[in-house]
């Protein structure tokens, strides 16, 4: 395992050691508490992960990014640099987009799912106004 200078690790986070090659984490990285990072993971500079989050083994992250709480990363993905995860997030699979901010499980465009969203909460009446006209 690779730590370098001034990265901040919080409270019962676990990094694991590599199977070959390193777990890297890179220079002024933050982790908070309660983070999982997998074997042969690598975290690009700068970056900061809230609480909860899980990474999966043989990830690439890139520089910069920004991680919410309970995000979580399935293995062996790259997320490009700058990309922001809102919380609770779930990535399957690689981000390649720098600067890309997603939310949702599955993923996808942060943009895309606020306007799903409010959709997704007028889904009883929708369906109501439905069964009405099929009555007609």
């Amino acid at each position: 395992m690779v730590l370098e200078d001034h990265v901040e690790i919080g409270a019962n986070t676990t990094i694991d050691r590599a199977t070959m090659g390193s777990t890297i984490i890179r220079q002024g990285t933050k982790l908070d508490n309660l983070i999982q990072i997998a074997h042969n993971v690598e975290i690009g500079e700068n970056s900061v992960l809230a609480a909860q989050t899980g990474i999966a083994g043989s990830t690439k992250i890139g520089k910069n990014v920004m991680f919410g709480g309970q995000v979580g990363i399935a293995g062996h993905l790259t997320i490009a640099n700058g990309v922001k995860l809102a919380a609770q997030t779930g990535v399957s699979k690689s981000i390649v987009k720098e600067g890309t901010v997603q939310m949702g499980s599955p993923a996808f465009d942060a943009m895309l799912y606020n306007k799903a969203y409010v959709v997704f909460r007028k889904l009883p009446e929708l369906r109501a106004k439905i069964d009405q006209l099929e009555k007609k």
